[in-house]
């Protein structure tokens, strides 16, 4: 595959670190233009782990094997698929001699990357982009019916 088929916006929003948290996502096939959107929370949580569940919730709606472009504003999601994860698999999930934190969520994402091939991108947070725009109203929203 030569380019992506479906594009993945995520986001993550948290009432307090840690609080009650939501995680929004929109998936969008390139071709058909078909888009699903989805999101939910947790009563206590971390705005990181609903950054990640936000991801993983998004790649595990996919049906089958897909090449997907993901784009969130989460820098600890994209540095950690990017740079951080194939050092934290070599030292079995641990940061010197402590573990990684979100580890269950690391390793849940980590079995969705061997499904899919992944392209992460950046997009700056509250910029206008509209799609990060509406995950983060449906994350808000989400963490809200958990206060």
């Amino acid at each position: 595959m030569s380019s992506p088929t479906i594009e993945l916006y995520t986001d993550g929003a948290c009432r307090g670190n840690p609080g009650p948290g939501g995680w929004a996502f929109i998936l969008r096939h390139i071709r058909t233009g078909k888009e699903m959107e989805k999101s939910d929370g947790e009563p206590d949580t971390t705005n990181n782990r609903m950054e990640l569940t936000a991801v993983i919730r998004g790649l595990e709606a996919l049906k089958k094997p897909c090449w997907v472009e993901l784009f969130t504003d989460s820098v600890y999601v994209g540095k950690g698929i990017s740079e951080w994860m194939p050092k934290w698999k070599r030292n079995n999930w641990r940061r010197g001699k402590e573990a990684v934190k979100n580890v269950d969520l690391w390793r849940r994402l980590d079995e969705l990357l061997q499904v899919h091939r992944v392209k992460f991108t950046w997009v700056a947070g509250h910029s206008g982009h509209p799609e990060n725009e509406r995950c983060d109203e449906l994350a808000v929203a989400a963490a809200e019916r958990y206060r």
